[in-house]
């Protein structure tokens, strides 16, 4: 891929990008770590692959304003035109469109072509580690999505079963689960050494706000008791 291409493309991408949890920086690595996945793979299409790599978020802001939207679809469609419109064929604006449209965890749509996968696993390998943490919190913050719920015996739930969004219910439902969801040996391997640090923080985040539940309020209740007894006994 030519410099000046590679700098249309990143151009555009950074005009899109408003988003902190899905920041150029992201971006960036996302790149960086399909990069590496493709090292270990054979006849990819790397202008596609690097393409579809930096526009692979371009839909998050007609995202994050309607929810209805999804950020993959909206993409793909951005994508292809911009392609098309600065004369790419219709052909390289399909596979990029494609591998943008089925790089989303959440979708029932599997990415097919190679280049398709290697930007899944890139994308996934950032839900992983301290990294997937940490943007996971960013992005909850920024839709004011609380930490935690609460069961209905009033104490903290671990996120398992919810229904309701929080940073919890988020690794139960995706964290914990995408190191099996990849398509490639190396994009696995890469996720694997990472997992053991978002199982720590999650377990070390969990004892501590479930402590201070379980500590706190029978102590609070005894309190309360008490002060009913005074006021009983005046």
């Amino acid at each position: 891929m030519k410099k000046s291409t590679f700098t249309l493309f990143e151009n555009y991408m950074r005009s899109c990008m408003e988003d902190s949890a899905h920041d150029r920086e992201h971006v960036y690595r996302v790149l960086y770590h399909a990069l590496a996945i493709a090292e270990t793979e054979a006849d990819v299409d790397y202008d596609v692959l690097i393409c579809a790599c930096l526009l692979h978020d371009i839909g998050r802001k007609e995202q994050f304003e309607d929810p209805s939207l999804c950020h993959a679809a909206v993409g793909g469609e951005k994508a292809h035109r911009f392609l098309i419109g600065h004369g790419f064929s219709e052909e390289f604006a399909e596979k990029v469109r494609a591998c943008i449209q089925t790089h989303r965890y959440r979708r029932s749509d599997p990415p097919r072509s190679l280049e398709a996968q290697i930007l899944f696993d890139a994308d996934k390998i950032e839900a992983t580690g301290a990294v997937g943490i940490a943007r996971t919190l960013f992005y909850k913050g920024q839709v004011s999505e609380p930490l935690y719920s609460l069961d209905v015996d009033g104490q903290v739930s671990n996120g398992e079963n919810d229904t309701q969004p929080s940073f919890f219910q988020e690794y139960k439902y995706k964290l914990e689960n995408v190191y099996s969801h990849f398509y490639t040996k190396r994009g696995a391997e890469i996720a694997s050494q990472r997992q053991a640090a978002a199982r720590a923080f999650y377990q070390s985040l969990f004892r501590e706000v479930d402590g201070a539940y379980r500590s706190g309020q029978p102590r609070l209740k005894e309190l309360m008791e008490c002060e009913e007894e005074d006021e009983d006994g005046i």
